[in-house]
């Protein structure tokens, strides 16, 4: 299936590793020229060169996401290159460990390395976006319902996530433009395994992790979470907007202790 997105400029923040990095890989194996915007562009060379060896089209532009000028340069310097902005993925994130006793000072940093830098991109790009009837996919996680402990920033900030999806495709519907969420639960990403290492008997720690998952009992592949990506952002799925989409085998919506035969 031809996804028409063939010479489509797309801004994926984090772009360069993990989750991000399998987005970008989708999108430029698509006919996309992948955008990466991350601070430290050193970290995208290497999927960057791969990409234009295959034939693909990838550049990445280096930003510090919490830094409001710096957002505010980078969108001007694309549109100054490439004349526009077709798709925005705000991917960048960390599950930063900032609980309920971490205090205000820093709940307040959380929120501006989860959350923030999602509406200063947005806000920044809305113009460009505006005119090329684009689209904007937001990557939240699985906290935001299930909660997790101990993570309240990250927390409060995907749950954010979460209501800005609606809120931005009900504000932009005039001006054609489709904002959707994709929720990922379990995967195994570089940051995920090194959780994983933290814990005591990790490897029987992931046993349990596949078996709560419903679907297949594994975990989600970060090339699923990228294609969902890919395909929701696509003029393929022209008329879906202010869906949030949980990829993750059932692991949030069914009961985990189910039997599949």
């Amino acid at each position: 299936m031809d996804l028409m997105l063939t010479d489509k400029i797309v801004l994926i923040t984090g772009g360069s590793k993990g989750i991000g990095g399998g987005i970008t890989q989708a999108f430029s194996t698509e006919g996309a020229t992948s955008i990466i915007l991350d601070r430290n562009p050193k970290e995208a060379e290497s999927l960057i060169e791969k990409i234009v060896s295959s034939g693909g089209k990838a550049e990445s532009c280096p930003v510090e996401m919490t830094d409001e000028s710096g957002v505010k340069r980078v969108v001007s310097e694309i549109l100054e290159k490439h004349g526009r902005i077709d798709i925005v993925v705000n991917n960048a994130g960390v599950n930063d460990g900032v609980g309920i006793r971490a205090g205000v000072a820093a709940f307040e940093a959380s929120l501006r390395k989860n959350l923030i830098h999602f509406y200063s991109l947005v806000h920044f790009a809305l113009d460009a976006l505006t005119a090329s009837r684009g689209a904007i996919v937001n990557i939240g996680s699985k906290v935001a319902e299930t909660g997790q402990g101990g993570t309240s920033g990250y927390a409060a900030s995907k749950g954010g996530i979460n209501a800005l999806t609606r809120e931005w495709a009900l504000d932009l519907a005039r001006h054609g433009i489709r904002v959707n969420c994709v929720i990922p639960a379990e995967v195994i990403t570089p940051l995920y395994e090194r959780w994983l290492k933290t814990l005591p008997d990790s490897e029987e720690q992931l046993i349990k992790i596949n078996q709560s998952i419903p679907l297949g009992r594994r975990t989600t592949t970060i090339e699923e979470i990228a294609d969902t990506v890919v395909f929701i952002a696509s003029p393929r799925s022209s008329h879906t907007t202010g869906q949030i989409l949980y990829v993750d085998g059932g692991y949030v919506h069914l009961d985990r202790v189910c039997t599949v035969d």
